[in-house]
């Protein structure tokens, strides 16, 4: 399936995100994690485009940009979109923690909490260093509010095979998950393995 990325907006506050009418009701995936854990580039790889702003400064990303994803391209896209993607703020970095510690209440917590159409969250988290408590905060409270998460290790490249499977399985016991998907955008490793499991929210 050909999917072709449109950014639709960005958004600060509750009251800006897309409406129903705009995304024809189509299931969003979020992407989320600590600041510089790769959201971005790993939007890019999976869209095959520079649709989402990448920097190597931790934090720059302060709204929630929307991307639709329509089905064909160029004069044959099909207006209703197959899926939203969601590029969420990054948190616990420790220079601009506490700016958008204060923001996540205002509009992040309300979207993750009560946006109907959020039908799966990615977690990133960072496979080159240790379990998080930032991390798991997250990954608790979207159990507590019963929303579909699933966990992704970034930047899987740059371990060796052994190191990452003690990675991953640190991963595993300190979050109490049953699966981590090791990716890397710069391999692609295991982004062919995240779309079926975005692709079969759509279906």
């Amino acid at each position: 399936m050909r999917l072709t990325p449109v950014f639709l907006l960005s958004a600060t506050d509750a009251a800006h995100f897309p409406s129903a009418a705009r995304t024809f009701g189509a299931p969003e995936i979020a992407f989320l994690g600590r600041s510089n854990v790769g959201k971005s580039s790993l939007i890019n790889a999976l869209l095959g485009s520079k649709q989402a702003h990448t920097s190597s400064t931790p934090g720059r990303t302060r709204a929630i940009n929307f991307f639709a994803l329509h089905e064909g391209a160029g004069d044959k896209i099909k207006p209703r979109p197959t899926l939203i993607f969601a590029d969420l703020p990054g948190y616990g970095y420790a220079k601009i923690s506490r700016s958008i510690s204060a923001e996540w209440p205002t509009f992040i917590e309300p979207y993750l909490a009560e946006r109907e159409t959020l039908a799966l969250a990615v977690c990133l988290v960072d496979s080159n260093i240790p379990p998080q408590p930032s991390d798991r905060q997250l990954i608790d409270f979207f159990r507590h509010t019963q929303r579909p998460f699933l966990v992704v290790a970034t930047k899987s490249d740059r371990l060796s095979s052994n190191a990452l499977a003690k990675c991953l399985a640190a991963l595993k016991r300190e979050h109490e998950v049953d699966e981590v998907l090791p990716v890397s955008t710069k391999s692609e490793a295991g982004t062919k393995a995240l779309w079926p499991r975005i692709l079969s929210v759509a279906e």
